[in-house]
């Protein structure tokens, strides 16, 4: 049994976490923190917990986490990286579910999150965690950076096609829809119930923080430089809760490709990841409350465009669920140990 500490226990990510967590044979959460909520019964908080767990959330700064074999961090943008670099060297193990170690360009990372980064040398020490591109570095990593939500389903679906040079890589569009929980647990006018029932909106198209990690993702995959990956990235926000629908295009720079088998193949040994019979059209549904990404691949026509559909839980696939599945990696458990939860319908 490893001991588990999750550091940012309030927000629906960290909420995600520990219901993962408390089902996992394996992992014991030792501490949960919250500075807001120190010394609450997380079940208060949360009363689908309540009967499961007797945790308080402690304070961070007297939780006992370098106790714990590993860490998580679900808490906002720009918190990790002023406590990692202390667990690392305690020896606990990490892994961050914000976007502090996505990146690996210290200026870059400052331009899109509007601060200096507290611990750039931990950059290229971090390593991105998408099992299906990285689980041999996900094995022995100190340090895993889980990828966001946006940026798990739009990889899932362009890396087949990317890795095998089938399209044209500056002409990439990512259409791509999210349930409300995406934008956290905090109040925001624009997130309350008359603001997003019965509405539907594009935002951040001007640029959205999401765009450079799906950039570096795919120029990886590409093995060529960042510069040579042209995105049309466009997010909207959608009047449910939980759910990420991404419609990728591209251009096909080579012809007679069998699509559907080359899906197929490329996805055929990931646990997570379910590439669905040709002509159809996943839905958020089908994997609510599940770690499973469900992919379609489509060519209109038989013309020159593909169209590939992606769906994932923005909760677990992409944040908690990803994160237990790194943690299984990094651990030496089964990758699918605690995450063989079947989606929850209707």
């Amino acid at each position: 049994m490893k001991r588990i500490g999750i550091v940012g226990g309030t927000g629906y990510t960290g909420a995600e976490l520990l219901r993962l967590l408390l089902a996992h044979p394996e992992a014991e959460v030792v501490t949960i923190t919250s500075r807001a909520e120190q010394g609450r019964e997380v079940a208060e908080l949360y009363p689908n917990l309540r009967g499961i767990t007797s945790l308080r959330f402690d304070r961070p700064d007297e939780a006992p986490l370098a106790d714990c074999d590993l860490v998580f961090f679900a808490t906002p943008n720009g918190v990790a990286m002023k406590q990692v670099p202390g667990l690392l060297a305690q020896g606990v193990r990490v892994i961050d579910l914000a976007a502090d170690f996505r990146l690996h360009d210290a200026n870059q990372w400052a331009e899109w999150y509007g601060q200096p980064h507290h611990c750039p040398e931990l950059l290229d020490f971090a390593v991105y965690g998408l099992p299906e591109v990285n689980r041999q570095l996900i094995q022995e990593a100190q340090l895993v950076a889980n990828p966001g939500c946006y940026p798990t389903a739009v990889q899932l679906a362009l890396l087949p096609l990317i890795k095998h040079k089938l399209v044209d890589l500056q002409s990439l569009i990512a259409d791509t829809k999210s349930g409300v929980s995406g934008a956290g647990r905090g109040a925001n006018v624009g997130t309350l119930l008359c603001e997003t029932s019965e509405n539907f909106k594009a935002y951040g198209v001007a640029g959205h923080r999401h765009l450079p990690e799906i950039v570096q993702g795919l120029a990886q995959a590409g093995q060529v430089d960042i510069q040579q990956v042209a995105l049309t990235f466009v997010p909207h926000l959608t009047p449910m809760i939980r759910g990420i629908h991404a419609t990728c295009y591209g251009k096909l720079s080579v012809a007679g490709t069998n699509l559907q088998e080359l899906f197929e193949q490329h996805y055929i040994h990931e646990p997570f990841v379910d590439v669905m019979p040709a002509s159809s059209h996943p839905e958020t549904r089908s994997v609510k409350g599940s770690n499973l990404c469900r992919i379609a691949v489509h060519q209109p026509l038989q013309k020159d465009t593909v169209v590939v559909l992606s769906v994932i839980d923005n909760l677990v696939k992409g944040a908690a669920g990803q994160a237990v599945q790194n943690m299984n990696i990094m651990l030496g458990f089964p990758e699918q140990l605690g995450l063989q939860v079947t989606a929850v319908l209707p």
